[in-house]
């Protein structure tokens, strides 16, 4: 009998193929995520041309690396079967190099660096336009945890339009999205990252620091985003959303955010407001709400009752939602910064500032 190890078993043999088998599968159905169905925050399916521009850039390069990551996961493949220990005992043929295969898979990479730098380069450029002359500008300042939204006007700053987690945008028109890290009124946050995955890929939120991005819808609908940037307790629940409108249906609805709040105030819902100017202005605002408003630290409430959802768009914006909220927040959203006001302000008290804020339309 011939002396030396045993053969390995059949099945340890082929597990190496079976596990290579199984990831070339995965890559298979990466390469195909345009097709996934109905994914609301799919960055494979554009709905816009800033995010089509990004994704053209995808369907160049994710290609040639499939194609080099087979090839290369191949060549390793072939070299520990073709060249493994058979048991005989005899030493393998030793080689000390190869000048031509050294120059070519340096050359080989070299050109495939070079082909892919020219797509990406050109891109990075065209995302770097400055903003075209009709593009709306918002200023985006990121907060633990939700998003504030601050709609830029060419006449006096105190027409500019304030809201929060709900970007409201026209279609067929640019948006310059201005990422603020300099907030003057709450000073420095933490590291954020803002991703609209349908309309553009993400911008990290730098404290000091002012980063652009441009974003554009082709079509009316709701467009989800995240946080894409781990900046603390609730960090998945930072959410927000973007509402693409027909151009005359934006100006409505930005011709009534320019307004202050229209509120009937009487009754249940005065007893709301009263609340609501002591001890809630500290920290947010109600345009047209007579009080003595303290440093807005917290989401601008003029129109509150028009939003789907608040608390960083994780909660819909209902009665029941909003008690639960005002009673504790920490109960439904861990690290949040606002203050529980379920010892210091009775059930009934909450209800009147509930009533009082669904009426803010």
């Amino acid at each position: 009998m011939r002396a030396g190890r045993p053969r390995r078993s059949g099945m340890r043999t082929w597990v190496p193929v079976v596990l290579g088998g199984l990831l070339l599968g995965a890559c298979e159905t990466a390469a195909l995520g345009g097709d996934t169905g109905e994914l609301p925050m799919n960055a494979l399916d554009p709905a816009g041309p800033i995010a089509r521009l990004q994704d053209n850039l995808w369907n160049v390069v994710f290609p040639i690396a499939v194609f080099v990551f087979v090839l290369v996961q191949g060549l390793i493949l072939f070299a520990v079967f073709r060249f493994r220990d058979r048991g005989d005992g005899t030493p393998p043929r030793q080689v000390a190099g190869n000048t031509r295969l050294e120059v070519l898979w340096t050359i080989i990479p070299a050109l495939i660096l070079a082909g892919i730098a020219v797509p990406t380069v050109r891109t990075i450029f065209e995302l770097a336009d400055p903003p075209a002359e009709d593009a709306l500008i918002v200023e985006v300042v990121g907060k633990q945890y939700w998003w504030e939204f601050t709609y830029r006007t060419e006449q006096d700053p105190a027409d500019d339009v304030v809201t929060a987690n709900e970007l409201h945008i026209p279609t067929g028109r640019e948006v310059y999205i201005e990422l603020n890290g300099r907030d003057p009124e709450s000073g420095v946050d933490v590291i954020h990252s803002f991703w609209i995955p349908r309309l553009a890929g993400k911008a990290d939120y730098v404290p000091g620091h002012t980063r652009t991005m441009r974003i554009a819808a082709d079509e009316p609908g709701t467009y989800p985003g995240q946080c894409a940037e781990f900046c603390g307790l609730s960090h998945a629940n930072m959410k927000m959303v973007v509402v693409a409108h027909d151009p005359a249906e934006f100006d409505e609805w930005f011709a009534h955010q320019a307004e202050p709040a229209d509120a009937e105030v009487d009754g249940q819902i005065a007893e709301g407001a009263e609340i609501v100017g002591q001890q809630c202005v500290g920290c947010h605002a109600v345009d047209g709400l007579e009080t003595s408003a303290g440093v807005q630290i917290a989401p601008n409430l003029t129109h509150f009752a028009l939003r789907e959802r608040f608390a960083g768009y994780i909660l819909d914006t209902t009665a029941d939602n909003l008690h639960a909220w005002i009673t504790d927040p920490q109960d439904l959203k861990p690290g949040a910064q606002m203050p529980a006001f379920g010892e210091s302000l009775t059930s009934e008290q909450i209800d009147a500032v509930v009533a009082y804020l669904q009426t803010l339309e």
